[in-house]
């Protein structure tokens, strides 16, 4: 179990303190969390059905056919048609939707009507459809959490490969120091959107191997960082201390030295995550990110660009990108002014 020194935790508060990047770290989590769960939120299937006495969860659940509601068909159950029927049967049976009763994936054609359609309070389709008829606030949602995802899970390769590295360049110096920093700096020459065109010319990306062709060029700016603050931390008392001890490289770099390096990396953090959000959403918008139909906001983004007449799709995904990406400002401008003591400027 890590335990914090009284200096971390002192940062800790005085993050806490700054209101405008606490109350946005708070919003976020007030985003995401929910957002884990957006089969809840945004759904073509019922959270619950009480049908004959039984209740049915068919959100986490197999699936129903009509004929099992004693429908005249066998395949799935529409559960917007069910409640309808429900309510004119008056029978006892009923069933509660999702807010927005969609999934991101299906299609809602209107007769006489091309899409994409406006925002409709009365089909439930709150910021509209986009040009294939799919619901844009639940496309919103799915694609927020998968940025979010795609971001935290590339950050924690980046830095885990980042710092790593970084830490024994640092410590141990030397040839193989000399050594990664020739490898970093042709590998840091590569460029990197050739990389992912060619890569997407011969195979159809998914978030895995996004991730990965990511990762392969995102861990080097953590590494300099890493390097220098342990070629500083190696030569301090503690550190000297624990090799008079008998203390072996391992224990002293990831025991030690890490440890007291956690302020570095806790602000650089928001800002990683940041560029995480924006380079998915570029690739998507080149058509070189996540396949199609993947609800992603930068499909959405060029959707809007290429339909400006229906301002509700460009709209909803800058003023939600947008949004984001402030409150993630915000929370990082707070960590570096929590954990930098080289910085005086307060934010409130």
């Amino acid at each position: 179990m890590i335990k914090f020194s009284p200096l971390f935790k002192k940062k800790i508060n005085r993050f806490k303190s700054i209101n405008r990047g606490y109350y946005s770290f708070i919003i976020l989590i007030m985003l995401f969390l929910p957002s884990m769960f957006s089969v809840l939120i945004a759904n073509n299937r019922a959270i619950i059905v009480c049908f004959n006495g039984s209740y049915y969860f068919p959100t986490y659940s197999s699936m129903l056919t009509g004929s099992f509601f004693d429908q005249n068909y066998e395949y799935e159950v529409k559960y917007r048609e069910l409640s309808k029927i429900f309510k004119e049967q008056n029978s006892g049976n009923w069933l509660i939707m999702p807010p927005i009763p969609y999934n991101p994936y299906e299609n809602d054609f209107k007769e006489g009507i091309y899409p994409p359609d406006s925002p409709s309070f009365s089909a439930k389709h709150f910021m509209g459809t986009d040009t294939m008829g799919r619901d844009v606030a639940c496309r919103l949602i799915y694609g927020f959490k998968i940025a979010m995802i795609f971001s935290m899970i590339l950050l924690f390769v980046n830095y885990g490969l980042g710092i790593s590295i970084g830490c024994f360049m640092g410590y141990f110096g030397g040839k193989f120091d000399i050594i990664f920093q020739r490898v970093i700096e042709i590998w840091s020459n590569i460029p990197f959107l050739y990389v992912i065109i060619i890569i997407s010319s011969i195979v159809v990306p998914n978030l895995f191997m996004l991730i990965v062709i990511m990762s392969f060029f995102g861990w080097i700016s953590m590494t300099w960082v890493m390097r220098t603050i342990t070629y500083k931390e190696k030569e301090r008392e503690y550190v000297l201390s624990a090799k008079a001890m008998g203390a072996g490289s391992f224990r002293i770099i990831f025991k030690h030295i890490l440890p007291n390096t956690i302020a570095v990396i806790v602000t650089f953090a928001p800002f990683a995550i940041s560029g995480g959000i924006v380079s998915l959403t570029s690739l998507d918008y080149l058509g070189f990110g996540l396949p199609p139909p993947t609800p992603s906001w930068g499909e959405l983004l060029g959707q809007g660009w290429a339909n400006m007449d229906a301002w509700w799709i460009v709209t909803s995904v800058i003023f939600a990108m947008t949004f984001t990406l402030l409150l993630v400002t915000f929370i990082g401008e707070a960590v570096r002014e929590a954990f930098d003591p080289k910085l005086y400027t307060i934010y409130e």
